[in-house]
């Protein structure tokens, strides 16, 4: 068993389902380690607010970003009318498969969420790799993510199942402004 729950998720720890246009994405969530960032992603999904809303930005090999109602990527709010700190875990990491909250810089989440979808790990990043443990440096050189992303982006879930349909949406045809040119739609998030 993994020192980091995020390594040891399952298909068990199942908290939230993302029904997408081109399949379900299973999300485990982290309340232990990020309560307000999983209290308002819960919150925003039990109102609705997820539903029919767009990715409005995938990047293939690096992420795919959801949860603007105006599916521009300038929209959404947290529950609390005004943007909320960011909550950096020691136990939680950018990994292939993390479910993070976009944001402007520090402390300024909202209601935009994105998942690391990139599987490679870059050799410029290897400096990043000294301050993790065996475990978590090693998961990253395997399975791949985003190492320059921690402490920057609160990490509150991890897909459990479904990475083949956020690789789907991640290599979907997208224009310069990385919005897919066919939209992909969140239809409903199943909690």
């Amino acid at each position: 068993m993994s020192d980091f729950p995020q390594l040891a998720v399952g298909p068990n720890d199942v908290k939230a389902t993302l029904k997408t246009s081109v399949g379900d994405i299973a999300l485990a969530l982290f309340p232990k380690q990020a309560p307000k960032a999983v209290e308002n992603f819960l919150t925003h999904a039990k109102n609705g607010d997820y539903d029919n809303v767009i990715f409005h930005r995938v990047i293939n090999d690096f992420m795919i970003q959801t949860g603007d109602p105006e599916g521009t990527g300038r929209g959404g709010q947290s529950i609390w009318k005004k943007p909320f700190e960011d909550e950096f875990s020691k136990e939680l990491f950018n990994i292939r498969g993390a479910l993070s909250m976009a944001n402007a810089g520090p402390n300024t989440n909202g209601s935009q969420f994105f998942i690391v979808q990139n599987k490679h790990f870059p050799m410029q990043m290897k400096p990043y790799l000294g301050r993790y443990s065996e475990e978590v440096a090693n998961f990253y050189k395997k399975q791949g993510g985003t190492p320059w992303l921690d402490g920057k982006h609160t990490v509150f879930g991890q897909v459990v199942e479904g990475m083949e349909v956020v690789d789907q949406i991640a290599s979907a045809k997208a224009d310069r402004a990385d919005r897919p040119v066919k939209d992909i739609v969140i239809k409903q998030v199943v909690l």
